[in-house]
């Protein structure tokens, strides 16, 4: 059998949350070169939602080329964390490359937001990656490769990125914010950059946080691993980058995105922390106060009169009920309207066959989303993508984030009729 050439081929890569989704990825694709690959992740048993343990994935990755060393990490622990790089070093010498994956998240407002969901993603995703760099720098100043990257994002100041899940927020951008101090503090040493998929990607998580459907607005994690392995390819003066999945891959020639997509030709939900929509942003950090609601643009005919479109919309959402919606989510939504034809209105998915109607629900409510009547009619016919409305600050939600998710695959189902 011929010796593996390929540019990662003896090198040693460090991966953390490596036992599934775009860890996971990541590793296979430095496998097929024949990288040894360090599987650092907590998962030793299967979960009963998420698929893939550190056992199957270092399975996956010696049938895929490469060698593996599963460890079992909780990057909260440091002594954990230390273990491992001490078993990395002794098995395969040294370490090349380390990948910051792993990482916590919750969607939620300040207020409802746990004092233990905010020390989960403060200790994964900021703590966490500063303590597996520390203990991998050492070995990495030794490399000719020495790669740091973070899954993190652009730093973006945009107040629009921080309202609505501040705690998150700043995990996240405590991850760059690595990137941007390592990248100066070891120039010329080790290349660190950050690295953030365009738009949403396909994992077992998202599944979850989603619901069955919400993969075909989404990219496959190729994507991502594709785009890690072109960051590792660059010299070591490529450092300090917040790179694009989409933008480093248009640099190495890719121009059919479609090999990356779950569904192609299926429209793509836009990840978080990347201004998508200018004239939008702008107008919300231009307002003082409650968002006013957005001006239709000139070459649009004027929108049609609003009184009685929530009435007509929620008339044509009950004619489109069935048992089958009504067990596929399992969730009561409560819509705070305000403007004209506005008010208190519900959407019962949880009572057999389903129901809607003025005022608040009987039971409790899942999901309480409050928004403009003109962008309500707007979002149920398709006009608005809920994660559109969310992210730009039309929508505030507050109860279950994956139930308030799932509606979206609803919303589209009832599109044609609405």
């Amino acid at each position: 059998m011929l010796p593996n050439t390929g540019k990662l081929a003896g090198c040693t890569v460090f991966i953390t949350g490596a036992s599934r989704g775009i860890g996971k990825a990541i590793a296979l694709k430095a496998a097929k070169d024949g990288a040894n690959i360090v599987i650092a992740a907590k998962t030793t048993h299967p979960h009963p939602r998420l698929s893939g343990t550190i056992y199957t994935a270092a399975e996956e990755v010696e049938a895929a080329g490469g060698k593996a060393l599963p460890c079992v990490v909780d990057v909260r622990d440091e002594q954990q964390i230390n273990n491992a790089v001490e078993k990395a070093v002794e098995k395969f010498g040294g370490i090349d490359v380390l990948v910051n994956n792993a990482s916590a998240i919750s969607l939620t407002n300040t207020l409802e937001t746990p004092t233990k969901r905010v020390d989960l993603m403060m200790n994964v995703n900021t703590r966490g990656t500063y303590l597996t760099s520390k203990a991998c720098i050492p070995y990495l100043k030794k490399s000719k490769i020495a790669h740091i990257l973070n899954l993190s994002p652009p730093l973006n100041l945009n107040p629009l990125w921080f309202k609505q899940h501040c705690a998150y927020t700043i995990a996240k951008y405590g991850m760059s914010m690595c990137v941007l101090g390592m990248a100066e503090e070891f120039k010329g040493e080790i290349a660190v950059n950050a690295l953030w998929p365009k738009t949403a990607i396909h994992t077992a998580a998202m599944d979850m946080l989603g619901g069955s459907g919400i993969e075909s607005q989404c990219r496959k994690v190729d994507i991502i691993a594709d785009a890690a392995y072109s960051i590792f390819k660059r010299p070591k003066t490529f450092t300090g980058n917040f790179v694009i999945d989409e933008n480093i891959l248009k640099e190495e020639g890719v121009e059919n995105f479609d090999l990356y997509a779950v569904k192609p030709g299926h429209p793509l939900i836009p990840d978080f922390f990347l201004d998508e929509q200018p004239d939008t942003i702008t107008k919300k950090m231009e307002s003082r106060g409650p968002p006013p609601e957005l001006r239709e643009e000139k070459s649009q005919p004027p929108p049609k009169p609003r009184s009685g479109a929530v009435e007509e919309t929620f008339r044509i959402v009950k004619d489109s009920l069935s048992d089958n919606m009504v067990k596929a989510t399992q969730a009561i939504y409560q819509f705070e309207l305000s403007g004209e034809d506005g008010g208190t209105w519900f959407l019962d998915l949880k009572s057999q066959g389903g129901n809607v109607g003025y005022g608040e629900p009987s039971d409790r409510a899942d999901v309480v989303m409050s928004m403009s009547t003109e962008d309500f009619v707007k979002m149920f016919s398709g006009k608005l993508k809920p994660t559109m409305a969310f992210m730009s600050g039309k929508l505030k939600i507050k109860g279950n984030m994956a139930l308030a998710i799932k509606l979206e695959k609803l919303m589209s189902q009832m599109n044609a009729k609405l």
